[in-house]
């Protein structure tokens, strides 16, 4: 691009008082547009934009094609930057991410400006996960996977151990249907979101069933029962999974949403990008959280009082798991919004009750509210399912969601997620080892 002065600078075609200042040294030096957008890490577009704004002063080249930027200026600005991204001045990189998809604001979420808890209640998985892709509901939307995707998946997750997690059997299965995928690097929207609508039904389908009777038909949520648990669901039980499905589609930059976004913005396909999420998913502070939950809770209704089991976990030194979120300083709307739906599945009531005394004895010394891994600990444990079916109940929901960003970062500078690394080792040179 050419450059070119915008309407409006204050140093449009003047020098100041000292003249022209000179190229040589330090003291002085000037940037051209290139080397200055380079530094600022961003467009040579948004250059000009600084420069509307007042927060960046330019000046006319002496050759007259185009206006050059103080250094010192241009650093101070470059360090300012860093400080708003990512909150300290010793790493650098575009890391405030500009989304549309997700709003944490109090007690409150928000999906495209909808309330979350709200659409999870009256629409289903697959609707939301479109509203969140394209921003238009589909009444009545279902997923269905290609047979061949289906079949790489399965053939995959079976030769894994009998042991293997969840995730593991997710990730690959992801990476099997992306290898049955001669499209996977067709990165446009429409392309994406092809990927999108048949593999989450995909991964689905190639966790083994639990019922022999299992079909794979009808919405997402009733599919993926038969994968949690060998009981017949019951209505309640089932608005309840696809209820946490909605809730759970995305929460803005959790650490699985970054790694997604980092891989995206290397333009990684989808399923790569997929899979770089539920590698970050599986750790205990995240995903596998609600599996803890799902412990605690059974040692409390197996001792019949949360006091012991709360104590046993205070004197190991491991906070309580299912309680309290920083983004939340109340109550986690989605722990809400699931416990009033877990008051109508039939049998749900001692673990309710369980999960009630967890809060309560634990409020004595510290006011922390029930998380959504309690919440989903409760549907876990009532439903016969295994204390890792929460864990698969949030990577496959967030799945949706890290399609939604997969989709934003594609339409973003390659690569602009790139911090630089604050070096603390020994300063060169060294001697050679």
């Amino acid at each position: 691009m050419r450059d070119h002065e915008p309407a409006g600078s204050t140093h449009e075609g003047h020098e100041g008082p000292g003249g022209p200042e000179g190229r040589g040294g330090h003291e002085g030096r000037r940037l051209s547009t290139r080397e200055t957008a380079e530094l600022l890490g961003v467009k040579p577009e948004t250059v000009y934009a600084y420069v509307s704004r007042g927060q960046l002063g330019s000046r006319r080249d002496p050759g007259g094609r185009g206006s050059t930027f103080d250094a010192k200026e241009v650093e101070a600005l470059a360090r300012r930057n860093r400080r708003d991204s990512s909150g300290s001045s010793s790493t650098g990189g575009d890391l405030s991410v500009r989304t549309r998809i997700t709003l944490i604001d109090k007690d409150r979420y928000y999906y495209r400006g909808v309330d979350a808890t709200e659409l999870a209640a009256r629409h289903s998985y697959e609707e939301i996960a479109e509203w969140l892709w394209t921003g238009e509901l589909r009444p009545g939307v279902t997923f269905t996977a290609p047979e061949a995707s289906v079949t790489a998946a399965r053939r995959a997750v079976d030769a894994l151990p009998e042991h293997s997690g969840p995730t593991d059997r997710l990730r690959v299965a992801a990476i099997a249907a992306s290898a049955a995928d001669p499209l996977r690097f067709d990165l446009s929207e429409s392309a994406v979101l092809g990927t999108a609508r048949t593999l989450i039904p995909t991964l689905v389908a190639a966790l083994p069933p639990l019922r022999h009777d299992h079909r794979d038909e009808g919405p997402l949520a009733r599919r993926l029962w038969g994968r949690l648990t060998g009981r017949t669901p019951d209505e309640a039980s089932l608005r309840v999974l696809d209820t946490a499905l909605g809730l759970l589609v995305d929460h803005d930059l959790a650490a699985s949403t970054l790694a997604v976004r980092v891989a995206a913005s290397a333009r990684a396909h989808p399923y790569a990008a997929v899979s770089a999420g539920l590698g970050v998913l599986e750790g205990p502070l995240h995903g596998a959280a609600s599996g803890l939950a799902h412990r605690l809770l059974l040692d409390v209704l197996d001792q019949g009082t949360a006091a012991p089991v709360v104590a046993d976990e205070l004197r190991a030194g491991r906070r309580v798991p299912g309680l309290g979120h920083r983004l939340y300083p109340g109550e986690d709307p989605r722990a809400r919004a699931l416990f009033a739906l877990l008051e109508e599945v039939p049998g749900a009531a001692p673990a309710l009750a369980a999960a009630q005394d967890i809060v309560t004895t634990t409020a004595r010394h510290t006011p922390l509210h029930a998380n959504v891994d309690l919440a989903l600990a409760v549907l876990t444990v009532s439903s016969g399912m295994s204390a890792s079916a929460g864990e698969t109940v949030f990577a496959v929901a967030r799945t949706a969601g890290w399609i939604a960003h997969t989709l934003e970062e594609y339409g973003e500078r390659p690569l602009r997620m790139r911090p630089s690394g604050h070096y603390v080792g020994a300063r060169p040179p060294q001697p050679l080892p």
